[in-house]
């Protein structure tokens, strides 16, 4: 009875030690993770979202969402949050350019590929929307849509507010949790909060996956011209196709066939409107052009085809 005891101590001891040391192989295995992640996040100088991820022209994002009082939403007169550039889609790709520590989180200055635009103050993005890398990812894919689905999508933002930088008509939930408010919060603020709406380009760069450029005034070059210079607005409006787009001095109407336009203004939002009327009123104030880079600026609108199908 004695030797069985003993060999029963003697098993729970191989036991009980083999417990330990895979225990403490796990607790070495995580803290070297851990040490491998903080080194990456420490020396990584590329960046990729893996949610849609506010770009702002200020690293103060506290003081856009939130405010001193930490409910205050900062808007122009017009309800514009002018800071807001654009939404970077899910796997944008970020170069790293600098680091700033803004009340206990972590903004970065950043540059992508998918917004090559000048910025004197530069372009800024919380930490938490995206994932940090060593080595620089491979660029976002884009691939365009087929008119269909590009119609559908355009649709489906029908009736959504007009957000300055806006291209993500769902909205973001995680700024609530990034940025919690205070208090409660109306529903027009809401949805500003959360950049649930679209501009007029962004309704387009929403609809086709982030495909055409963000910036209204890279859509005066997009595609081929439609001859319309010279032209009545019905004779305009008889020439247009599906997904053709108007363009002129900020702003940018999309066919969607040969009765209706969509397009996202500040005073209605996105929604839709009859193709005849539309060109006749831009006619009223802007002169038709061909030239996207002379005569199809100012006082000058331009029609532009750029769907290959």
């Amino acid at each position: 009875m004695a030797e069985r005891g003993y060999r029963l101590k003697l098993i729970k001891y191989y036991a009980l030690s083999g417990l330990v040391i895979v225990s403490f192989l796990v607790i070495a295995s995580g803290r070297g993770q851990a040490a491998q992640k903080n080194a990456e996040t420490k020396d990584a100088r590329y960046a990729v979202a893996v949610l849609p991820a506010p770009v702002l022209n200020t690293p103060d994002f506290n003081s856009i969402f939130g405010g001193s009082d930490g409910r205050t939403l900062k808007l122009t007169a017009k309800n514009l949050i002018e800071e807001v550039e654009f939404i970077a889609l899910p796997h944008t790709v970020f170069v790293i350019e600098k680091t700033i520590m803004k009340d206990s989180r972590e903004i970065l200055k950043v540059s992508t590929n998918d917004y090559p635009y000048h910025s004197v103050s530069g372009y800024y993005i919380d930490s938490r929307f995206v994932e940090k890398r060593l080595k620089k990812p491979q660029e976002r894919r884009k691939e365009l849509p087929d008119k269909n689905t590009i119609i559908k999508r355009l649709l489906s933002a029908d009736g959504a507010i007009y957000v300055w930088g806006g291209n993500y008509s769902k909205g973001i939930p995680e700024m609530l949790e990034f940025y919690k408010p205070s208090g409660t919060l109306s529903d027009d603020v809401l949805k500003r909060w959360t950049l649930k709406g679209v501009d007029c380009s962004g309704l387009l760069y929403e609809a086709t996956g982030g495909y055409t450029p963000r910036n209204t005034d890279s859509l005066f070059s997009l595609g081929i011209p439609v001859d319309v210079k010279g032209l009545s607005p019905d004779e305009i409006a008889k020439k247009l196709n599906p997904l053709d787009i108007i363009v002129y001095k900020r702003h940018v109407l999309i066919v969607l066939n040969s009765r209706e336009v969509i397009e996202s203004t500040i005073s209605r939002g996105v929604h839709v409107k009859n193709l005849l009327i539309a060109v006749r009123a831009v006619s009223e104030i802007m002169q038709p052009a061909n030239d996207s880079k002379g005569d199809g600026k100012g006082d000058k609108f331009v029609v532009r085809r750029w769907h290959p199908e």
